[in-house]
């Protein structure tokens, strides 16, 4: 059962010494999120953020934890390292030498790394130095400056604090992977979506006891959650399994292959990614309408604010787009096929070679247009709860998503540690019954 897996944790060493590890680097984490970078006025700079309400900016402070809205260290937060994998992994199809690379096993993955790391820091000098700039242009409604000693010296006092604080962030997710438990940079984000959360029912439990929120609307909206929840657990463990046969092969006196085995291909293939891009491209107007006073960029951007038909519709188109594009580059059916081929690999009833990689592309496409719509729905249930059921705080979207596929993950590979030590797991026994993490 659930409680005795638990219980069975404490039981082994070094799964309890990684799990407090891990915790204890996310407590740091949590602390520089509320140490702001100095020249900054904070009431200023929060009465701003109250005012672009659905903009890149709320994107950006949900991914940072809170650190951006109040200018802290950590205030660029994880996204110039994502930014950093994202990008290193499309150049990976692009530049050949980067593909030799990621074919070299683990001296290559090193290198590809070294590389993100690189363009993690240069990418927080140009954000950071961005930043700084764009403070001094700012005040805040009532009239009052953001900077308060504007000039070159903020620019690169804010610049090495930005930069810094990624650098940190990204030492700590590394240290969370290598010697904690979980991937660290996804729990980073994690914890940083998931401390809103107390304030969220606390808001709820006011609304409830001051009359102003129905009590049936909020059983009923427990139990929504409740099967949302569900669902993204059923859908991001969600695959398609295509059979391979294995040939038999005699080498000397021995013979090898014959056997059975599959080709796992996920519902949800390109993960958070189409809706982080798709909510950034929709929301770039939105943000230069808050700081350039131009009539026709204020009308696109009341146009396509949240809530909006517009806005849904072009958030589903770009997510469909999306789910295509960043599986298209990230999954090649080709390369599948090709290396099935030399290892002596077919699909039953599918020639090896271009067929088989037709057959491989022909399911992919099906599975990811599933995908598509399921991610189109869990991103779009926030505008719908907040619009027509006046929900007095955020659930769905990209945040839900990744809280849950991290969620998943960690107790997938803490399981792991308790199963290879002959420890019960969180489920019983059972056929499927083993919880199985995203990857």
């Amino acid at each position: 059962m659930v409680g005795s897996g638990f219980q069975n944790i404490f039981k082994i060493p070094e799964l309890k010494k990684r799990i407090l590890f891990s915790l204890g680097l996310l407590v740091v984490y949590r602390v520089g999120v509320n140490i702001p970078t100095p020249g900054i006025d904070g009431i200023a700079l929060k009465a701003i953020f109250d005012k672009a309400q659905g903009t890149l900016l709320n994107l950006f402070d949900m991914f940072s934890g809170g650190a951006l809205e109040q200018l802290s260290v950590f205030a660029l937060g994880i996204m110039p390292y994502i930014s950093a994998s994202i990008i290193l992994q499309l150049l990976t199809v692009t530049i050949p030498h980067l593909e030799r690379l990621s074919k070299e096993g683990e001296q290559g993955r090193k290198k590809i790394t070294q590389y993100t790391r690189y363009g993690t820091v240069v990418l927080s000098i140009i954000q950071g130095f961005a930043i700084s700039v764009g403070l001094e242009n700012m005040t805040s409604p009532g009239g009052a400056p953001v900077v308060l000693f504007p000039g070159w010296e903020f620019r690169l006092m804010t610049v090495i604090t930005l930069t810094a604080g990624t650098a940190f962030i990204m030492w700590l997710g590394e240290q969370i992977t290598e010697r904690g438990i979980g991937n660290g940079i996804s729990l980073i984000i994690f914890a940083g979506i998931v401390t809103r959360l107390p304030g969220a029912i606390m808001n709820s439990f006011q609304l409830l006891s001051a009359g102003e929120m129905n009590l049936f609307l909020a059983i009923f909206l427990v139990i929504l959650m409740v099967g949302v929840v569900g669902l993204i657990i059923f859908v991001e463990q969600g695959q398609r399994r295509i059979p391979i046969q294995y040939a038999k092969r005699v080498v000397g006196r021995r013979m090898y292959g014959g056997q059975s085995t599959h080709l796992p291909l996920k519902v949800n293939t390109s993960g958070v990614i189409p809706p982080i891009f798709a909510s950034s491209i929709i929301m770039f107007p939105a943000t230069l309408a808050n700081f350039i006073n131009i009539s026709w960029m204020k009308g696109i951007a009341d146009a396509i604010s949240p809530g909006k038909i517009t806005y849904e519709l072009l958030y589903v188109i770009f997510i469909f787009f999306f789910c295509y594009f960043y599986t298209a580059m990230t999954f090649n059916p080709e390369d599948v096929a090709e290396n099935m081929k030399k290892q002596g690999g077919y699909i039953p009833g599918i020639r090896p070679g271009k067929r088989t990689a037709e057959y491989i592309d022909k399911v992919l496409s099906r599975i990811t247009l599933g995908g598509a719509f399921y991610v189109s729905a869990v991103c779009v249930l926030p505008s719908i709860l907040t619009t027509k059921l006046n929900t007095p705080f955020y659930f769905g979207g990209t945040a839900l998503l990744i809280v849950v596929g991290v969620a998943i993950d960690t107790i997938a590979q803490i399981e792991s540690h308790m199963l290879t030590r002959h420890y019960e797991g969180f489920l019983k026994k059972t056929a499927g019954g083993r919880i199985k993490g995203r990857r």
